[in-house]
């Protein structure tokens, strides 16, 4: 029998650092979405109350409860296909996504931020490519044309020159390299040895993948729901040298 029929079509990893104010609502959105899957939620180290929230949720797992009443909106929460992992401290999102793909079971496996910026109904989209066979790596472009918030010009330019210093040394030609949405069959997770801690992390995946030619790489249009640094958004400008520099290092050095 082949292995991956034992295994849920669709891991998504949530990596998550302090956000208690939005970490019910994603859970709540990415169960409601039709699609046979398991949770892999990895808690980076959080301070604010998201971290005892994950742990009471992962108690009411190993007791074998099927749900679990949010605290704050009083809902029902699914958990039998939740899992929650604790980072000892707080590494990094590359790291919590590290872990968490790692410890992933799924067929394929998609990274969700623990926000609200991005969409859980885009799922069906995201996966639609690997579902008809067309692709191997799929990422959610939020300047393909579909809704999104009007915030910053400035970090949006940053995304722009990023993304394009990107494509001239991997010779592909992405829209958004530094989206949250990307979903991988388990094969390519599977080969990616990925090092880098912090927001480094988006054009490492990129420039690794980029080395595979027989890897298909597809984009989709998906919706976007920015939120403003008072609303809690933590990566700036301070994170564009960063991630130049992880650009460069891993394009061009092996």
């Amino acid at each position: 029998m082949d292995s991956n029929s034992k295994r849920p079509w669709l891991s998504v990893v949530i990596p998550v650092y302090n956000e208690r104010k939005t970490i019910e609502e994603i859970l709540v959105r990415v169960q409601a979405v039709e699609i046979e899957k398991e949770i892999v939620i990895v808690d980076d180290g959080s301070t604010d109350g998201t971290r005892d929230l994950l742990q009471q949720i992962s108690l009411s797992t190993q007791e074998s409860s099927a749900t679990f009443i949010l605290p704050a909106s009083g809902r029902q929460l699914r958990t039998d296909n939740i899992r929650v992992l604790l980072q000892d401290k707080n590494r990094g999102k590359g790291a919590a996504s590290r872990r968490g793909m790692k410890e992933a079971n799924g067929q394929n496996i998609l990274i969700q931020d623990a926000d609200l910026e991005y969409d859980p109904q885009d799922y069906h989209r995201l996966l639609d490519p690997i579902e008809r066979g067309l692709a191997d790596v799929v990422y959610g472009s939020r300047f393909l044309g579909g809704p999104h918030r009007v915030l910053y010009y400035w970090h949006s330019n940053v995304n722009w020159v990023l993304t394009t210093v990107s494509n001239m040394l991997t010779d592909l030609n992405l829209t958004d390299v530094w989206t949250c949405y990307k979903v991988f069959r388990r094969e390519v997770i599977e080969h990616l040895e990925l090092k880098e801690d912090r927001f480094g992390f988006e054009p490492e995946v990129t420039a690794r993948i980029a080395r595979n030619k027989d890897w298909r790489v597809f984009e989709v249009p998906i919706s976007y729901y920015g939120r403003t640094y008072a609303e809690g958004k933590k990566i700036g400008w301070r994170d564009a040298l960063p991630g130049l520099w992880s650009t460069i290092r891993y394009s061009l050095f092996k």
